[in-house]
């Protein structure tokens, strides 16, 4: 196996559908994670490119994520978590010029990210995947922690139905990350409106790539039961740790 080549950038990609109210708890996580990076030595310290993919906003986030300046704001109408991630990704690669028929060699020299607009990354977010990567992960996926909006005994029974820990099995694209030219073999994110990260990662698989399932970059995420993206990780709450309140029982 040969050495891998240093990360020269990284791409983060994060969608956004009606989310002015949690928005800024993304974008100054993101921040905080990007300014982590100044511990890593100016020549090897890559530039970082954020992405918010405004889909079909029809409240305040795209207000909201002006004050961000240094993030770059893309908007679609697809509706479609997916092509949200897809699109994105396209538009960083393409202003990287490594989607040019000679981009291959550079493509293996960039990191894709991705997280949820409703998420907060942790600090280390971006430095841990980073020395991942130097060490050979093609792949990382990290966890989830629901926020307060589960009730005490909802967020026990979140914890009774996961293992949370290194090597655990869960995919979620709020926490995940890959190495650009293993994302586009792969057939990059599915346009789809739900499930395009188990499809991406399947995929990956299938490429044989060098994966790090990890749980030193938990992310922060809405609790919410009623989400943007039908079957995504609201509904899995709903369907799976929300207390039924007319039967008293919890699923």
């Amino acid at each position: 196996m040969t050495e891998p080549l240093p990360i020269t950038d990284v791409v983060i990609v994060v969608p956004v559908r009606n989310e002015e109210v949690l928005l800024p708890r993304c974008s100054s996580a993101l921040s905080a994670a990007i300014d982590t990076l100044s511990v890593v030595p100016e020549p090897e310290r890559p530039r970082v490119f954020v992405v918010l993919v405004l889909d079909q906003c029809t409240d305040l986030s795209a207000r909201v994520a002006a004050h961000w300046r240094a993030f770059r704001r893309y908007e679609i109408a697809a509706g479609a978590v997916g092509v949200a991630r897809r699109d994105g990704i396209r538009h960083a690669l393409g202003r990287l010029g490594c989607l040019q028929t000679d981009g291959a060699a550079s493509a293996s020299q960039i990191w894709i990210a991705t997280t949820d607009a409703d998420s907060a990354v942790p600090p280390n977010w971006l430095v841990s995947q980073l020395a991942l990567a130097r060490n050979g992960a093609e792949l990382v996926l990290g966890t989830v922690q629901p926020d307060d909006d589960l009730a005490a005994h909802e967020l026990l029974r979140w914890e009774e139905l996961h293992t949370i820990g290194e090597g655990h099995p869960h995919v979620h694209g709020a926490n995940l990350g890959v190495r650009a030219d293993r994302y586009l073999a792969a057939g990059e994110f599915a346009p789809v409106d739900r499930d395009e990260d188990v499809l991406l990662v399947a995929a990956l698989r299938n490429l044989g790539v060098v994966e790090a399932r990890t749980a030193l970059i938990p992310v922060l995420t809405s609790g919410r039961r009623i989400g943007r993206a039908p079957a995504g990780f609201a509904g899995y709450l709903r369907d799976h740790v929300h207390t039924d309140q007319k039967n008293g029982i919890m699923f």
